[in-house]
């Protein structure tokens, strides 16, 4: 992409941003971008759904991915702000080729608006970490791993 396009983008998932706090909501929008053109806008949805998961990027990649299937290779998602872990692990896990974004978590943190403190609890190992997660295996999961293996690649 060329600086040109990655500016014009990310200033439209500011103006996305923009208008989600004139309407009440969190300054967050994303687009996101195949083969040179929109193919989703998105704001964070949070205020309106309930739903912790409604962010801009989450919301643009389930829609994109209604259109594409749940790979995204070849997208670019522009981003108001830094992407939080979690819209990060899902744009990793669906094959993003790039992420570009406006404010980072350093510009965010005064307005209580940087996930920087999730981004280090993760980092540590499960033991370490704030949250108690536990590991309580199951065999029963070796064998449905098994059968999904299987069923999927049956070389």
């Amino acid at each position: 992409m060329s600086p040109q396009h990655d500016q014009a983008w990310l200033q439209r998932a500011v103006a996305l941003a923009q208008d989600n706090v004139a309407r009440g909501g969190r300054p967050f929008g994303a687009v996101l971008v195949k083969d040179g053109a929109v193919l989703v806008e998105a704001v964070n949805q949070i205020h309106l759904d309930q739903d912790p998961t409604a962010h801009a990027e989450m919301l643009a990649i389930r829609r994109a991915s209604q259109q594409l299937g749940p790979r995204l290779e070849g997208c670019v998602i522009y981003a108001s702000g830094q992407p939080c872990p979690m819209c990060l692990g899902a744009m990793y896990l669906c094959g993003v080729a790039r992420v570009v974004f406006a404010a980072s978590n350093e510009m965010a943190a005064p307005f209580g608006l940087s996930t920087a403190a999730v981004y280090q609890q993760m980092s540590l190992p499960l033991t370490a970490q704030q949250l108690p997660v536990e590991h309580l295996p199951m065999p029963a999961m070796h064998a449905l791993y098994r059968q999904w293996k299987t069923l999927h690649d049956p070389e």
